[in-house]
């Protein structure tokens, strides 16, 4: 007759085939899923700049007349020729300088209408016509607003510049622009 093992015998042995014991899976499956979000995602801890901030780009320079054609004020520009560029605008800026803004340029002529949601610098928005002639000026806008700033008349270009810039440089409706595209 053969002899029984005592039970904790069984036990002991059974655990020992076993292999990896549980709290080492749990170990390294932590590990694996810590590096795949590093490799996703490299620059989440990084402290130098935020991911959704945007900073200026020279890409041309623009320049405002008077109705009798005479210069103004020359500044430098940032163009947003495309929908992506277009849709983003200014939003998540933090500052722009006053010899600083940005050029809208849509494919068609039409009534036009800019909001200032996530855009945390007043703006004025100045919308302009097929003939460079500036129809519509919003000035001092209001931060972080769906408020809509439509245009008076039908506009292919919207250039935006820091609040109270048409007021220094007396920009008027009438007035015209042209600019220098850099980016070609």
């Amino acid at each position: 007759m053969a002899k029984k093992k005592p039970v904790k015998q069984v036990v002991k042995s059974h655990q020992s085939k076993k292999g990896i014991k549980p709290i080492y899976q749990v170990i390294a499956v932590i590990a694996v899923l810590a590096l795949i979000f590093f490799l996703v995602f490299p620059d989440v801890f990084k402290k130098d700049k935020p991911l959704d901030e945007y900073t200026f780009t020279k890409e041309g320079e623009l320049t405002f007349y008077t109705k009798d054609n005479k210069p103004v004020v020359t500044i430098d520009l940032e163009i947003a020729d495309t929908d992506f560029d277009r849709q983003l605008g200014l939003m998540k800026r933090k500052s722009m300088e006053e010899n600083q803004g940005m050029l809208f340029i849509f494919p068609d002529e039409e009534m036009k209408s800019f909001w200032m949601r996530n855009t945390f610098i007043s703006l004025d928005m100045i919308f302009v016509n097929r003939q460079r002639e500036i129809v519509t000026i919003h000035k001092n806008t209001r931060v972080l607003s769906d408020q809509s700033y439509p245009s008076s008349k039908p506009a292919i270009y919207v250039v935006e510049v820091v609040a109270g810039f048409s007021d220094k440089h007396n920009i008027k409706e009438g007035d015209k622009i042209s600019w220098m595209d850099t980016k070609l």
